[in-house]
C-alpha cells in the first residue's frame, strides 16, 4: 500500500513539474524526445524538421514589419517633381564662394516648396566655351529652373535662354542684356540669398 501511495505522489509531482515548464524551455525537450523516439536517422530527421519549422515561423514574424501593409516612414521627405539646378564656378558652394549665398537661397526655397535642388561646378578653364557643356548637362537633365553664378556660367546660361523656352533661367549679375519671359536676373548684394529664395519659389509656383 505504501509503495502504491508513494508512486502516486511521485507521479503528481512529475506532472506538476511538467506543467510548470515554459514553451521555450520545453522545445529542446521535445526535440530530444523526438530524436529518442525514432532512433538513428529517423530521430534526427524529425528534430531537423522541427528546427526548420520554428526557424520559418521566426523569420515570418521578423519580416512582418516589411509587409505591404506597413505604414511608410513619416520622416522621409516628399518632393515635388520639380528640379532647380545651380551652375557655379570651380569653388562650388563652399563658404566664401560667390555661389554660396545663391545655394543657401535655393535650399530655403526647397524647404518651403519641397523642390529638389542640386549644383554642378564648372571645372577647368574659366570661359563660356568651357561652361557650355556643363550647362547643356543641366538642360538634358530636365531641370525646370537653371540658376547660374559667375560670369562664364551666366553668359552660357543667357545664350541658351531663347533655345530653351520651357526652362526658367535665373542669372546672378549686374549686366543688362536682352529680356526674355523665361529669364530673371538677380543682382548680387547683401540680399542675394533672400532674393534667390523668393525668385525660385515664385517660379516654382508659376511652373
Amino acid at each position: 500500500m505504501k509503495t502504491r501511495r508513494a508512486w502516486r505522489v511521485s507521479e503528481r509531482e512529475a506532472a506538476k513539474r511538467e506543467a510548470a515548464e515554459s514553451g521555450a524551455a520545453r522545445v529542446p525537450g521535445l526535440l530530444a524526445t523526438g530524436a529518442g523516439a525514432l532512433r538513428g536517422r529517423g530521430g534526427w530527421a524529425l528534430a531537423s524538421v522541427l528546427v526548420l519549422v520554428l526557424g520559418l515561423v521566426g523569420a515570418w514574424l521578423f519580416a512582418g514589419s516589411d509587409r505591404p501593409g506597413t505604414p511608410p516612414d513619416t520622416r522621409a521627405r516628399a518632393y515635388q517633381d520639380y528640379d532647380a539646378c545651380l551652375l557655379t564656378d570651380e569653388r562650388g558652394i563652399v563658404t566664401g564662394a560667390p555661389a554660396a549665398p545663391v545655394w543657401e537661397g535655393m535650399q530655403t526655397a526647397s524647404l518651403d516648396k519641397h523642390i529638389r535642388v542640386t549644383f554642378v561646378p564648372v571645372m577647368g578653364a574659366k570661359t563660356v566655351e568651357n561652361a557650355r557643356p556643363f550647362l547643356n548637362g543641366l538642360v538634358q537633365r530636365d531641370c525646370e529652373i537653371v540658376v547660374a553664378s559667375g560670369a562664364p556660367q551666366v553668359a552660357a546660361a543667357e545664350a541658351a535662354v531663347e533655345k530653351n523656352p520651357e526652362i526658367r533661367f535665373v542669372t546672378v549679375g549686374t549686366g543688362a542684356g536682352a529680356s526674355h519671359d523665361n529669364l530673371v536676373r538677380v543682382a548680387p548684394g547683401a540680399s542675394l540669398e533672400d532674393d534667390i529664395a523668393a525668385t525660385v519659389k515664385r517660379l516654382a509656383r508659376e511652373g
